[in-house]
């Protein structure tokens, strides 16, 4: 039984006596969340809450409230988070109603999603804030009955003292531990004791979801609210000259029409302060319809702007200068730089040069990606009411601890004046942690004296950043006489951002390895996308090893796996930040769920795996060829992400990262010319379809007790990968460069 120090302070464990009739409030800094309260029906309606932790409240009737303080994006923390609480609190799931909780700095610490790292981040936490609690209600009752406390049990929200047959339920000894000290330190049950935690729980809001309920910030309505939407340049590289709002303000419904300027010129922006453009026209009025009518006849004159510098402070720690070119960008004249740009060393082992020169056979291989867009399917939008000093927030939004702040030195107030209510995202993968639309909301109300709504059209969001950056990878593999791999160079790097980890496998796999990196600057805005620099890089590199084991007469998995046994037995370098073992495992398992060994001619098939966000993925897909289009038959995933909480959930997790990897590699680009992108709607920018998806997807999950790690990203990107492997199968032909199987070729 794992025992757990609570080590609380101020900020991470506040403890008060009670609200109105006395009860307990103890409220840890970590995360949580259950089921939803509104949709939960009570047959005996409580007389009385007793609040222990910022995520656990515990009614006289014994039904329990968790409170989720991150928001939720789809990817089921909603009611992930809570299980895990509901689990160490002994709790019968059936008694657990869920609340999402507002921004709140002074109950929980990293209130926001990213990097697949929510659960990761919480477990410890989550657990304390569900053992604490449970302890000091064994307690209570250890003090209630005069017994020790090492005889008094629970089970499903029912406390017990077997020797005397004694029993309460939770709610009945909520108020006598509010007078009980704060545990020092706390047992958690052992992972094989778990009853919650592994088994498949509901989407806690998929009644709401699938009956339309208002959960998203769209569908956000309040009395006297305004509607108000932006005009951005035409063209990356461009500013604000001048405005004729003569026809449009005098339009039917039409509040004003002014310029904002997002952000100071001043302003020391943070890793999440991305903003595409600094000064946009904002128009207000009373209808959607309306002000979107007025954006058509509102006339703007556009300008140039020249070279500039921004400072940007990365999680307030590195700060880093980057500069901000002028000129008007072309993919053809990014085609041009990259292929004549050179790299940096990154990391160097053994004599590449020398095994280089002493090969018998050389491969080389360039991989091309442009840029994307996110396309969340619920544009940008939030509503803001800025009024005597005080700003209410409410809406979509990732990192709403960090905008929180931005928005505050915007505005000249305190955080402490500002509240954001957090809303169901629809759709994020990156897009909603750079929220520059939340400050222009903001500006919007401050300026109108007014609550607004600030809507982005689809035009608007599509063609105004932020992107996944464009890439270019060349690999070189040198090959003795025997065919043994005996060099790997890479040279990797992008608009504006490189790709590469210079770490990951196949580091530490070959004796004589060299990795370089660059990058190139650009005006074009760019942010994180779904397993950020890793959707691109796991395609490349699994992409080459295929072609390297091909030219080594080899399986594509024993070749992988031989390299790996390198990797585990003798590693070279001391920087390999992955595990071999856990690496091969999920190979190894992924050759036996797909049946690998017993291929049928009737399908052709392709194997990848990649390590990202602390987790390990492995992938099958098989394929046919049907008048002239691929057609995914079906693909076999395999997850080391340690343990997994909800398994439905998890499945639901990886099929969607699967469907939405192979539409990005089939379909996904977006160009530019003299600034402009070549699409801003759905009509141009091509995404999978439903008839499209794979046939069927197999979500196999490595059984082990290790902490969890991440899931909503890590199989997003062997499915590049796999399906680029599996269409070399199929046609003969390798691909080099995505999208595969866009209208036109992007990047080369």
């Amino acid at each position: 039984m794992p025992i757990l120090k609570t080590s609380h302070n101020r900020r991470s464990f506040l403890k008060t006596s009670a609200l109105a009739g006395g009860g307990l409030m103890l409220n840890f800094c970590w995360f949580a969340s259950c089921q939803s309260a509104s949709e939960k029906e009570v047959v005996h309606p409580p007389k009385e809450w007793f609040d222990f932790n910022g995520y656990l409240k515990i009614a006289d009737n014994g039904q329990v409230t968790i409170v989720s303080p991150n928001p939720e994006g789809g990817q089921n923390i909603k009611t992930a988070m809570p299980m895990i609480v509901a689990e160490e609190l002994d709790i019968d799931w059936k008694d657990v109603i869920v609340e999402q909780a507002p921004l709140n700095t002074e109950l929980y610490s990293r209130q926001f999603i990213g990097g697949s790292n929510a659960i990761r981040a919480g477990w410890k936490g989550l657990r304390m804030a569900g053992a604490s609690a449970r302890h000091i209600l064994r307690e209570a009752a250890a003090q209630t009955w005069n017994v020790p406390i090492a005889e008094v049990t629970t089970e499903a929200g029912v406390l017990y003292h077997k020797l005397s047959g004694q029993s309460a339920g939770y709610g009945k000894m909520a108020a006598a531990a509010a007078t009980l000290p704060i545990p020092k330190e706390v047992a958690l049950k052992a992972i094989t004791d778990f009853k919650i935690i592994g088994t498949s729980k509901k989407n806690v809001d998929g009644k709401k979801i699938i009956t339309g309920k208002p959960l998203f910030g769209i569908d956000t309505h309040k009395e006297g609210m305004k509607i108000a939407m932006i005009v951005h340049p035409p063209a990356f590289g461009m500013k604000l000259k001048s405005i004729d709002d003569t026809a449009a303000k005098s339009m039917a419904g039409i509040q004003d029409i002014f310029p904002i300027k997002v952000l100071q010129d001043d302003f020391e922006r943070q890793h999440f302060d991305t903003c595409t453009f600094l000064e946009v026209v904002a128009i207000v009025g009373n209808t959607t319809w309306e002000v979107m009518n007025a954006k058509k006849a509102l006339q703007v004159q556009w300008e140039p702007f020249k070279d500039y510098t921004e400072e940007r402070t990365y999680y307030r720690q590195s700060k880093q200068t980057i500069t901000i070119p002028a000129g008007l960008e072309n993919t053809s004249d990014h085609l041009a730089k990259m292929t004549a740009k050179k790299g940096k060393l990154v990391r160097k082992d053994g004599n590449p040069e020398a095994a280089f020169k002493q090969a018998a056979k050389v491969i080389e291989r360039t991989y091309t990606a442009p840029f994307l867009a996110h396309n969340c399917m619920e544009p940008m939008n939030f509503f803001a009411h800025v009024k005597n000093g005080k700003a209410e927030l409410s809406g979509p939004l990732q990192k709403a601890e960090l905008t929180e702040q931005t928005v505050a030195a915007r505005l000249g107030i305190s955080v402490e004046d500002i509240s954001i209510e957090l809303t169901r995202l629809g759709g994020g993968y990156g897009r909603r942690s750079y929220a520059h639309w939340v400050v222009e909301a903001a500006l919007i109300s401050q300026k109108m004296k007014a609550p607004i709504k600030l809507i982005y059209t689809r035009e608007d969001d599509m063609t105004g950043g932020i992107y996944r950056p464009a890439y270019q990878a060349t690999y070189r593999a040198a090959l003795d006489a025997n065919n043994k791999l005996i060099g790997i160079h890479i040279n990797a790097g992008g608009i504006p951002e490189s790709p590469l980890y210079a770490n990951r496998f196949p580091a530490g796999a070959v004796d004589n390895y060299l990795a370089e990196s660059w990058t190139i600057n650009t005006n074009i805005t760019i942010g994180s996308f779904r397993a950020p620099r890793s959707n691109f890089i796991a395609c490349a590199e699994q992409s080459f090893l295929d072609e390297v084991a091909e030219a080594a007469g080899k399986d594509p998995i024993d070749f992988r796996l031989e390299l790996l046994e390198n990797a585990k037995k003798n590693p070279v370098g001391e920087r390999n930040d992955y595990d071999a073992d856990r690496l091969a495992g999920v190979l190894k398992l992924v050759r036996e769920k797909s049946n690998w060994d017993n291929q049928s001619n009737k399908v052709h098939r392709g194997v990848a795996a990649y390590f990202c966000h602390n987790s390990y993925a492995a992938q099958v897909l098989d394929l046919t060829i049907e008048e002239g289009q691929p057609i995914v038959q079906n693909v076999c995933s395999v997850i080391d992400c340690g343990i997994v909480v909800n398994p439905d959930a998890a499945a639901n997790l990886t099929e969607g990262a699967i469907v939405d990897g192979i539409g990005n590699a089939l379909y996904g680009h977006l160009n530019f010319k003299n600034g402009v992108p070549d699409k801003n709607n759905f009509d141009t920018y091509r995404m999978i379809r439903m008839s499209e998806a794979p046939k069927k997807i197999e979500a196999h999950f490595v059984q082990n007790e290790i902490a969890p790690t991440g899931l909503g990203e890590p199989a997003f990107p062997p499915a590049f990968g796999a399906l680029a492997n599996a269409l070399y199968q199929a046609t003969g032909k390798r691909f080099y460069h995505q999208p595969f199987l866009g209208n036109e070729r992007v990047l080369g």
